[in-house]
């Protein structure tokens, strides 16, 4: 029997604006960011939890300030129960009637929340000695389903349709397994696409996406029509009319703006339009959805919780599911929203534009692969080209493919060197 001894918090923060990597219409000037949460046990095993919540840059300060004030749920609770039951784990913190009265289940909270509740599974792989795609994909049905909230689901989904889902998943999990590891899980690029790069810099990254194997790339636009056809012109012509191009305005649009300036790019073949207009706003998105078929609306990396995107769902307001590692609360959170896509016959792209995000929402979709949808066909997690050196099992590519962990955790733990180098000092 261990205890939990202590949570450790951080404000780490890495210069990417200096470069504009990550620049884009809403964003100029992104400082990727990581409040950051190491969970330490009394534990023979040294082993600890890491999450994190991203942001870029200013407020970052807030977040962690968040994470710190759930120390008290933690300091002294046995370690093997918590870990045994993440749904009674999950539980502990949403469920608290004063925290939820600060969302409820949205905002600085809940993504706080999402960062602890990242380190325990995180733990809980570590101890498993599995990579956690690995850990959520030997579970049973069963298991999975105790692990999801199904309140204010169950009006579309309930833990019935859930148990359904994953035991018709069940015959090819060893074989999906198997094709992950040799394989790995289909990637897209952003890196060539960020708004504040010059032509030559766009047509020289998006070549070497193609060289190195990405089927897809991602552009920012939003800002300038005629600087967003020129650019989507030379990216085009970089690489050619086989690779697919989306597009991503970051939520800069109002609803008939959006589909008038989709309609104006539509001639470059675009595969999807993603964020088109605030990311709360699902019957704007169906509007959008509607008069732009059939070019696909992606959204998902600002959806603050499970409900949302079960009404995104419902009305058909979008066709690409993005969920994120670090915006939902944990890994919980994202199982249920993976089983409302797959309830719906939607695919799930995850958004992992930002420092850690490509090395722990990769787990998911994996897991996604293996013991829930049971393909990649028209699947991609995102990648970006950023601070991948900082982290101590980081996310690899292979000729266009996520390389499946296969180290123990959740692949959410930075080197302490980084975290000395880039943490801001506290006031």
């Amino acid at each position: 029997m261990s205890q939990f001894i202590a949570v450790r918090t951080h404000d780490v923060r890495f210069p990417t604006s200096l470069l504009l990597d990550g620049s884009d219409a809403m964003n100029p000037d992104p400082d990727y960011s990581a409040a950051y949460v190491r969970l330490v046990t009394d534990a023979d095993d040294g082993l600890e939890g890491h999450g994190f919540v991203f942001t870029i840059g200013r407020g970052n300060d807030v977040q962690v300030a968040a994470i710190e004030s759930l120390r008290g749920y933690l300091i002294g609770r046995d370690v093997e129960s918590l870990l045994e039951d993440m749904g009674a784990a999950w539980r502990l913190f949403v469920y608290d009637s004063q925290l939820r009265w600060l969302g409820p289940e949205k905002g600085v909270m809940h993504m706080a929340i999402g960062a602890v509740l990242n380190a325990l599974w995180d733990l809980k792989a570590k101890r498993a000695s599995l990579p956690l795609w690995q850990l959520l994909a030997t579970m049973t049905p069963e298991q999975i389903v105790d692990c999801v909230d199904f309140r204010y689901l169950t009006d579309v989904l309930t833990p019935e349709d859930a148990l359904e889902i994953l035991h018709a998943a069940m015959p090819g999990r060893e074989e999906r397994t198997a094709h992950l590891l040799a394989t790995g899980y289909p990637a897209y690029t952003t890196t060539p696409g960020w708004l504040g790069y010059d032509d030559a810099k766009l047509e020289r990254l998006a070549k070497e996406a193609v060289a190195e194997g990405f089927t897809q790339i991602k552009l920012k636009v939003g800002s300038d029509l005629a600087d967003d056809q020129r650019r989507l012109a030379i990216a085009r012509a970089a690489v050619g009319e086989e690779i697919r191009i989306a597009i991503d305005a970051n939520q800069r649009w109002d609803v008939p703006e959006a589909i008038d300036w989709v309609k104006a790019l539509r001639k470059h073949d675009i595969t999807w339009v993603e964020e088109p207009t605030s990311p709360d706003d699902v019957i704007g998105h169906a509007a959008i959805s509607r008069a732009l078929h059939p070019i696909p609306i992606a959204t998902g990396e600002h959806m603050m919780n499970r409900v949302l995107a079960k009404q995104f769902l419902q009305a058909d307001a979008l066709q690409v599911l993005q969920i994120d590692a670090a915006r939902v609360a944990g890994v919980s959170e994202n199982l249920a929203m993976l089983l409302l896509a797959a309830k719906f016959g939607v695919r799930v792209c995850p958004h992992a534009g930002g420092v850690g995000l490509c090395e722990a929402v990769q787990h998911i979709s994996m897991f996604d692969y293996v013991a829930v949808s049971g393909t990649t066909q028209d699947r991609f997690i995102e990648y970006v080209d950023h601070l991948h050196e900082h982290f101590v099992t980081p996310a690899k590519i292979r000729d266009g493919h996520y390389v499946a962990p296969t180290a123990p955790g959740a692949s959410t733990e930075m080197y302490p060197a980084s975290i000395i180098k880039y943490e801001v000092p506290r006031s």
